[in-house]
C-alpha cells in the first residue's frame, strides 16, 4: 500500500500535468511616455504631436518592432498645466517605468517636467517647446530636442524686419503670453534686437495675456495707444489667444505685420483667422508636410495615412513624426536591452545624419538639438504656405508720423 507521502507526490505531478500552462509571453515591449495637452485650449496641438509620433512608432511596429519589441506610447492629459504635468511625469516615469517621454507639449509644463527627469535619470526626448531652459550649455543630460528653439525663430524674424524690410528696433512690439514660455520668447526676442543696435530695452513695447485664457482685450489696449504704432508684432502664444488679438487689432484698423512661433499651431491658428486677414506669419522648425519633394515628408504621409486615414498632414504632426523616427533610428543602434542611460549614449553618438529633411540633422555629447533649421510661413487663401524672407518688405505697413 503507498505511503501517505507517496499519495501526496502523484497528487502533485497530476495537478501540474492538468493546469493548462501559461500562454507564451509576448516580445518584451518598448514603452515610451508622453504627457501633453489633450484638453483646453490648446489641445489640438497635444493631439497633432501625439498623432504624429504615434505614425513613427506603428512603421517600426508594422516592420516587427525594434529587434522584435514592439513600441507602446502612454499618453496622459496635463492640459497645458505645470500642476498636472508633474504627477503625470511622476506616473509615467515611476509606476510605468517608460523608457524615455518624448513630445511633451508646451514651456511651462517643461519647466515642471525638468526636475522628475533629473531625479530618475530618464530622458526628455524632443519636447514641443522651443524654450532656453530645455537648450542649456553644456547640454544638460536628460534632455535632447530635434526643433529650433525659439530664439533662433525669432532671430530670423527679427534679422527679416530688420535687415531687409528696413524696421527700426523700436517699431517692433511683443505680444506674449504671461508664463516661461512668452518670457522665453520675449528674453530672446530683446537679445536680437540688441544685435541690431538696441540700446534701451523700454523702448520696446510688450504686451501679455494669461495662459489658458483669452483675456486678451487689456493687451490690446496698451498696443492700440503707443505712439507711435509699431509695423511688427511678435507674438508668442496659443492659437486661440493669439487669433483673438490678430482679429480684434483688425477690427480696430490696426495695420500691422503680426509674426507668431511656431508654438502657435498655424494650422489651428489658420482655422481660427478669417480668409481675409492679412499680413500673418509664422516661422516653422519642420518643413512643408505637403512637400512630397521630401523623402521625410513622403514617409511621414504615407504613414499618416496608415495610421489615420481621417488625419490631415500638419506641421506639427510632421513635428512628432521626426522626433519618432529620431529615436528609432538611436534604438536600432543599441546592443541588448534597450536601457535608459544607453538610450542617451546613442542619441549622443548619431553625429551627422540625414532623415530626408533636405539638410542633415546632428547630435553629440555636446550638441543636444539636432535641427536649427527655420522656415517661413504666410498665412494665404486659408492655409500657411511657405514664402521667402526677401519678400518681407511687401507685407510691412508704410511707416507713418508720430501722432
Amino acid at each position: 500500500m503507498p505511503s501517505k507521502l507517496s499519495l501526496i507526490l502523484v497528487l502533485s505531478v497530476l495537478t501540474v500535468l492538468l493546469v493548462p500552462s501559461p500562454p507564451a509571453q509576448p516580445a518584451e515591449v518598448i514603452r515610451l511616455g508622453m504627457s501633453t495637452a489633450l484638453s483646453g485650449p490648446t489641445a489640438e496641438l497635444g493631439r497633432e504631436m501625439r498623432r504624429g509620433v504615434l505614425a513613427g512608432l506603428e512603421r517600426a511596429n508594422r516592420a516587427g518592432g525594434v529587434r522584435g519589441r514592439r513600441l507602446r506610447l502612454l499618453t496622459l492629459d496635463d492640459g497645458y498645466e505645470p500642476t498636472r504635468a508633474a504627477p503625470n511625469m511622476r506616473r509615467l516615469i515611476e509606476k510605468e517605468r517608460v523608457l524615455a517621454v518624448i513630445g511633451n507639449v508646451g514651456t511651462p509644463t517643461a519647466i515642471a517636467a525638468l526636475p522628475l527627469a533629473r531625479e530618475h535619470a530618464t530622458l526628455l526626448f524632443a519636447p514641443f517647446s522651443g524654450a532656453g531652459v530645455l537648450r542649456r550649455s553644456p547640454p544638460e543630460r536628460y534632455v535632447i530636442n530635434f526643433r529650433a528653439s525659439y530664439a533662433e525663430e525669432i532671430a530670423a524674424m527679427v534679422d527679416a524686419l530688420i535687415g531687409i524690410g528696413g524696421l527700426r528696433p523700436e517699431e517692433i512690439a511683443f505680444f506674449t503670453q504671461r508664463d516661461g514660455y512668452g518670457d522665453a520668447g520675449y528674453v530672446g526676442g530683446l537679445a536680437a534686437l540688441k544685435k541690431h543696435g538696441l540700446a534701451d530695452e523700454r523702448a520696446v513695447l510688450h504686451v501679455r495675456y494669461q495662459r489658458n485664457t483669452l483675456a486678451v482685450e487689456g493687451a490690446l489696449a496698451d498696443l492700440l495707444l503707443a505712439d507711435p504704432l509699431p509695423r511688427a508684432v511678435i507674438m508668442v502664444g496659443a492659437y486661440a489667444p493669439c487669433a483673438r488679438f490678430i482679429r480684434l487689432a483688425r477690427e480696430s484698423g490696426l495695420d500691422t505685420l503680426f509674426l507668431n512661433v511656431s508654438f502657435v499651431g498655424s494650422s489651428a491658428l489658420a482655422r481660427e483667422l478669417a480668409d481675409d486677414v492679412g499680413g500673418v506669419i509664422v516661422t516653422q522648425v519642420v518643413p512643408d508636410p505637403l512637400d512630397a519633394s521630401l523623402p521625410i515628408v513622403r514617409d511621414y504621409r504615407a504613414d499618416l495615412r496608415r495610421a489615420d486615414p481621417r488625419a490631415v498632414p500638419d506641421v506639427i504632426s510632421l513635428e512628432g513624426y521626426i522626433a519618432a523616427r529620431i529615436l528609432l533610428t538611436a534604438l536600432e543602434r543599441l546592443k541588448g536591452a534597450p536601457g535608459r542611460e544607453p538610450l542617451i549614449d546613442a542619441l549622443e553618438g548619431l553625429g551627422t545624419f540625414d532623415l530626408g529633411l533636405g539638410r542633415p540633422l546632428h547630435l553629440a555629447p555636446g550638441e543636444h538639438q539636432a535641427s536649427h533649421a527655420v522656415w517661413p510661413t504666410r498665412l494665404t487663401g486659408g492655409r500657411f504656405i511657405p514664402f521667402d524672407w526677401t519678400d518681407i518688405g511687401t507685407l510691412l505697413p508704410p511707416r507713418k508720423a508720430t501722432r
